[in-house]
């Protein structure tokens, strides 16, 4: 499977939600996505400030590969976004070009 580091925000709960950086799967033909044990397929520009959805629960997400200048969000937030710690090292230095901050201790394994 081809994997990517990605922006996932949690949308169910309105405009602006909990959000991650981490590392995203996809299946062979892309159709769905694979993060944290969850599947996510495309809404097809149906969604409401959200792009996929969880498929099992239906709860919407916003789903976004991570921009150099770290302003990820669909909407400017002051939500700190959470980098996974499998992906920590590679998404500061490769995507954002800065030297390598200390990680957070609730940062996943």
């Amino acid at each position: 499977m081809k994997s990517r580091i990605m922006y996932i925000e949690f949308k169910a709960g309105g405009l602006i939600g909990p959000a991650r950086i981490g590392r995203v799967s996809f299946s062979k033909s892309g159709a769905t996505l694979y993060y944290a044990g969850k599947a996510f397929q495309s809404q097809k520009g149906s969604g409401f400030k959200s792009n996929y959805f969880d498929v099992e629960s239906g709860d919407a997400y916003w789903i976004s590969g991570p921009r150099k200048d770290g302003r990820d969000s669909l909407y400017p937030t002051h939500v700190e976004t959470i980098v996974d710690a499998d992906v920590h090292d590679e998404y500061w230095s490769k995507i954002r070009g800065l030297p390598i901050p200390a990680r957070r201790a609730d940062a996943s394994e």
